[in-house]
């Protein structure tokens, strides 16, 4: 069954569970934004040049950057008990890393509705399914979950029962994170006494938020058959713009004082815009009241006022090299994050790029339809495609303009392009992603994820 793993629930034949919901109410979220935020140092942990035997292998499986930040903050404590690390992603531990190691912690997150992250469907694929007997190797995991799903941290604890499968020993049981829960991090830092000879571990701080001040709140919707969509603009108070097409941005749902919980923005801008553009959907219980984080957003904050916010790094959708051509596909407020990497793409010129993207009805849901218009017209984009699913009779989705658009995608597959995709992880990305799989192959698409040239930023 593990070989038979694919690119979306539909495909995987081990049913996993899903992580962090980035629209999800829980309070205790917030802890985990505040206890996972990056070291001090800035970036990843360097790792050792060599994995050696007195080294400890801390591998993240990771979808958008919370199981690395979790990893970073990990190896960092470690590292002040002098251990020397190795530390490398999913997509990068193989047979050969493994069979080295003789100790290990492993930091595995999950996305969707039960994928493991995508940076570890090759690890899946080629290790997993493979005989690897790790009799040598002692380990500690970490899984971060949520209960309110049936299958409950569903990857971290196929990863445990397959390392017990192939003979390595778990120094302590598997640790959960609650969405989040603050106190099953304290004990996972107290677990890691089990690697520092249970020398005295510091506690993880609590990091500060930037003061962003809202700027712009604008609606770009109105009379969508859907929610409301906003556009809103916010300016650094300390004026210090750093992030990369792709990252994300944690905003507190609340006064700066109490930031009661937090919820994730893709970036839909970049520094050199000079302030941080957000869409941001209002979001209702089926009582009408206003979401938590999109209602602070979107009407509770006036406009001047201040938002609580930090920039989180993630690398797994970062750009792609700016010579390769790129195809950016999504749907809704998708189109942030890959209007972000648009707008880099122009900065650099490049011009073989191809935008499919997907809203209801193009009267009313045609979100920065003048600026996708003049990219057009200025050869920035050389393609698009638009799937407007209430302008005609039969629905047209997303997938239905890729699936249409076979010979040209293959086309530009065969050129090295890469595929990047945002928005709903239900219907949109699920959809293409068996799209893709049925025009390119299995063989491709493995190919392809295992290059980074197939990323998703999905929710």
């Amino acid at each position: 069954a593990i070989l038979s793993v694919a690119l979306s629930a539909s495909l995987l034949t081990l049913s996993i569970e899903r992580s962090f919901s980035i629209g999800g109410v829980v309070v205790a979220y917030g802890l985990l934004c505040a206890v996972c935020l990056r070291s001090p140092l800035r970036g990843r942990v360097k790792r050792s040049e060599n994995l050696d035997s007195e080294a400890i292998l801390i591998a993240f499986a990771s979808q958008s950057g919370m199981a690395e930040e979790i990893a970073n903050r990990t190896a960092t404590t470690l590292r002040a008990a002098t251990i020397p690390l190795y530390i490398v992603s999913f997509a990068q531990l193989d047979h050969e890393l493994l069979s080295k190691a003789r100790t290990a912690v492993f930091i595995a997150s999950t996305t969707g509705e039960g994928d493991a992250p995508d940076s570890a469907a090759g690890f899946i694929r080629k290790v997993m399914g493979a005989d690897v007997p790790l009799r040598n190797l002692r380990y500690g995991l970490l899984a971060l979950g949520d209960s309110e799903y049936k299958n409950y941290c569903a990857f971290g604890h196929m990863l445990d029962r397959w390392l017990r499968t192939k003979g390595a020993m778990p120094l302590f049981d598997v640790v959960e994170v609650d969405d989040g829960d603050a106190s099953a991090l304290r004990h996972w830092q107290a677990q890691l006494g089990a690697f520092t000879g249970h020398a005295a571990v510091a506690d993880w701080s609590v990091p500060t938020y930037g003061r962003w001040i809202l700027r712009e709140r604008r609606l770009l919707n109105s009379g969508s058959q859907g929610g409301s969509v906003f556009h809103l603009a916010l300016e650094a108070a300390d004026g210090v713009y750093h992030w990369q097409a792709g990252d994300i941005a944690e905003v507190g749902a609340g006064p700066l004082a109490s930031s009661p919980a937090h919820r994730e923005y893709s970036i839909a801008s970049l520094p050199s815009d000079g302030r941080l553009e957000l869409l941001v959907r209002q979001m209702r219980s089926p009582d009408g009241r206003l979401g938590i984080g999109s209602g602070w957003l979107t009407e509770r904050v006036p406009l001047g006022g201040e938002i609580a916010l930090r920039i989180r790094e993630n690398r797994n959708f970062h750009e792609p090299d700016v010579k390769r051509p790129l195809i950016l596909i999504g749907n809704g407020t998708g189109l942030a994050g890959l209007r972000a990497h648009l707008k880099k793409r122009a900065e650099h010129g490049a011009k073989e790029n191809w935008l499919i993207f997907g809203e209801r009805s193009s009267a009313h849901d045609f979100f920065h339809k003048e600026e996708i218009e003049n990219w057009q017209s200025s050869g920035v984009l050389k393609r698009v495609d638009l799937a407007f699913s209430r302008d005609q009779a039969s629905k047209i989705y997303v997938q239905h303009r890729v699936s249409a658009a076979e010979e040209e995608l293959r086309a530009w597959i065969a050129r090295g392009a890469a595929i990047y995709v945002c928005g709903s992880l239900e219907g949109m990305a699920a959809g293409v992603a068996g799209t893709l799989h049925d025009i390119l192959g299995r063989e491709t698409m493995n190919t392809m994820q295992d290059e980074g040239r197939y990323r998703r930023d999905v929710y």
